[in-house]
């Protein structure tokens, strides 16, 4: 099959697809005598692996290392499970700073008048931005660092939108 017909039995865009053979976190498919890449069942499989992988929110370094395992037969459960342990811990960091973000949120919303007048309680804390303010939403600071919302919502990563 080619590249787009692989995208859609694997639910990852074609550029996703590329993008991974490119990174080297799947194997560059076999070109077909056009040039073209051609895909068979077990790239699907393996693709599909990574969009479950990606799904359930491991990092690109993680899925490699959830790939490396899987076609390792010589593995120890124990080491997968201590990767997804590792991963809920991140996933339970990424929750705290969500929450936090939207105390933060809901604290602007809900000193905004939301009226006819020009001043916007919102717009002069973003313009003003006092880090300090974070501890009054039950963080360290170390949230409003400028890529912890990128972090959560995990961008700098390929989406399969």
């Amino acid at each position: 099959m080619n590249i787009g017909e692989a995208a859609a039995a694997s639910g990852l865009r074609a550029k996703t697809i590329r993008y991974y053979e490119e990174i080297g976190l799947v194997e560059p498919a076999k070109r077909g005598k056009g040039g073209y890449r051609q895909y068979g069942p077990s790239d699907v499989a393996m693709l599909r692996f990574v969009a479950r992988a990606r799904d359930l929110g491991f990092s690109l370094a993680e899925t490699t290392k959830l790939l490396s395992l899987y076609k390792d037969k010589r593995r120890t459960s124990a080491t997968v499970r201590d990767l997804t342990v590792s991963h809920i811990a991140d996933v339970d960091q990424k929750l705290r700073q969500l929450q936090a973000l939207r105390r933060a949120l809901q604290h602007l919303v809900d000193h905004c008048h939301g009226d006819s007048r020009p001043e916007c309680p919102i717009l002069e804390d973003i313009v003003g931005g006092e880090p300090e303010s974070a501890s009054k939403y039950g963080t360290d600071g170390s949230d409003r660092e400028p890529d912890a919302l990128a972090r959560a919502r995990g961008d700098g990563q390929p989406s399969r939108g």
